[in-house]
């Protein structure tokens, strides 16, 4: 019986180890691919808004713009900014059309976002001339222009604001040619867009030369970006507003911060089902031991120090269970970054991010866990160890 009894307590209580290393190899796996996540999305976010981003709160246009360039030339956080234009346009070439966003800017856009780098077909509009633009990829198929032709161009459409009787073609828009000199990848971030020189922008808008709808800024250190940001709203004054990288998409990391905040319940709550595991570990011990232990107290062991025997052997599956846990997740996160084996579609392999603070979160969620169900079970009163 007594042999029987060890079997059965060796049994669950490798079971018990085993249960918390797989939901904690679960655990930082998950996380870890969040981590990867996170890092993924500011890879395509990244063309998309800069560091810190200037505009009006009274209007499109930023008034006064000489006395705003003025004061971003004075910050010496700051590397470059660029002049932006933006508004939506029709897109049309032979007979084929579409709605996109045209995205004017200055030469020195490409020291803010340099997507220049991105350029795989063709190359970056010199800006020599006012026509020469950079379409992105997906907007280029769909519209088949040829890339960098003398002889093939697309026109766009700008929409004409106010109000009347329209009697010739010419009041209800702006028309330009345009040549296409390269081609982008959008990275869905900017799908549909299209980049051209500013005073192609501000030709077919009407606007007086040197306008701006935004300026986009990049900083010597992003991360000083909150406190630049009021120094600049301190100088420009009401009129301005400025957001970081982080408030522009404030959304979207509100969704992805929810999605992690949701997985890690999730995963905690599978930990904690998973810590009943060790309290039938320790419930089995003290079945098993109860002689050995009635014994112990009518010899004068104090009652405390057999509790603290109970709980301790708790800690050591906890921590058996966590430690082997990290390990094995450790090496499967290693795995897939080494072969990209587990892939979300044939072109994307499922982002791993390995960082301190997952060990660290992982860790204490199971440890918490794990220590609580060890003390509460551990909690073993004398008159259930003496009673016959």
């Amino acid at each position: 019986m007594a042999k029987k009894g060890s079997t059965a307590v060796t049994f669950i209580t490798w079971l018990s180890v085993g249960a918390m290393m797989v939901a904690v190899t679960a655990m930082f796996v998950i996380i870890s691919v969040f981590s990867g996540l996170e890092d993924l999305n500011k890879d395509l976010i990244s063309n998309l808004h800069a560091d810190l981003t200037l505009k009006s709160s009274t209007g499109k246009t930023i008034k006064n713009l000489d006395q705003v360039k003025k004061v971003l030339n004075s910050n010496k956080e700051i590397t470059s900014y660029s002049r932006v234009i933006e508004e939506k346009v029709y897109i049309s070439f032979n007979g084929k059309g579409d709605i996109a966003y045209l995205r004017g800017v200055d030469s020195a856009y490409v020291n803010v976002n340099p997507i220049n780098k991105e350029v795989f077909y063709g190359t970056y509009p010199s800006f020599k001339y006012s026509n020469e633009v950079l379409m992105e990829n997906s907007l280029n198929n769909r519209l088949s222009v040829p890339v960098d032709s003398s002889n093939h161009y697309a026109t766009v459409f700008m929409p004409k604001p106010g109000t009347g009787i329209i009697s010739k073609e010419e009041d209800i828009y702006n028309k330009r040619d345009i040549s296409v000199t390269g081609v982008f990848p959008g990275k869905d971030q900017l799908d549909s867009y299209v980049i051209s020189p500013i005073e192609l922008t501000e030709e077919l808008l009407n606007l007086p030369k040197n306008s701006a709808y935004q300026i986009v800024i990049k900083l010597k250190n992003p991360e000083n970006a909150d406190s630049v940001k009021q120094n600049l709203l301190a100088s420009l004054g009401k009129n301005i507003e400025i957001k970081t990288k982080e408030e522009e998409n404030a959304a979207f990391w509100k969704m992805i911060n929810t999605e992690k905040m949701f997985i890690y319940l999730i995963f905690a709550l599978v930990i904690f089902i998973t810590t009943f595991n060790l309290a039938g570990a320790i419930i089995i011990l003290q079945l098993d031991k109860k002689e050995q232990a009635k014994s112990l107290i009518s010899l004068g062991f104090p009652l405390s120090h057999l509790r603290m025997t109970y709980f301790y052997t708790g800690i050591l599956i906890v921590i058996s269970g966590v430690i082997s846990g990290l390990i094995v997740g450790t090496a499967l996160c290693y795995f897939q970054l080494y072969t990209e084996f587990f892939r979300a579609n044939e072109a994307l392999p499922f982002p791993v991010k390995i960082v301190g603070k997952n060990y660290i979160i992982v860790a204490l969620t199971a440890s918490i866990f794990g220590i609580a169900i060890s003390w509460f079970f551990s909690k073993i009163s004398k008159e259930y160890i003496t009673k016959n």
